[in-house]
């Protein structure tokens, strides 16, 4: 076996480990309380599979969630690059005109100055 400290990845971060172990804490916990609760056989059978259905059930509705989120962010992150980069747009073309303008309005000047 190998020992050594868990390090967790870089692209999951901090919180999803904790969320990982925490989820596999809690299904143990959930297991062994089952186990050891005083129930015939038959009966715990149909307990757990019913929270094995239930947490079946929870964990594709997380997903499901995970999946809307994840496509809406995608799709929040699109509109605001469109935004960004019509934004620059704009700015380059009224900075443009305004460079344009400066220099008209300079250059005659500029030419009158070294007559001088």
């Amino acid at each position: 076996m190998r020992e050594g400290r868990y390090k967790a990845s870089e692209e999951g971060g901090q919180v999803g480990t904790a969320v990982t172990f925490l989820l596999i804490g809690l299904g143990a916990g959930a297991l062994m309380g089952l186990l050891l609760a005083p129930k015939p056989g038959k009966q715990m059978r149909k307990d757990l599979r019913r929270k094995y259905e239930s947490a079946k059930d929870t964990f594709e509705d997380w997903r499901d969630d995970a999946k809307e989120f994840a496509e809406n962010a995608q799709e929040f992150a699109e509109d605001a690059i469109e935004r960004g980069s019509d934004l620059v747009d704009e700015v380059r073309e009224r900075s443009g005109k305004i460079a344009d303008e400066v220099r008209d309005r300079v250059t005659p000047l500029a030419k009158t100055l070294r007559r001088r």
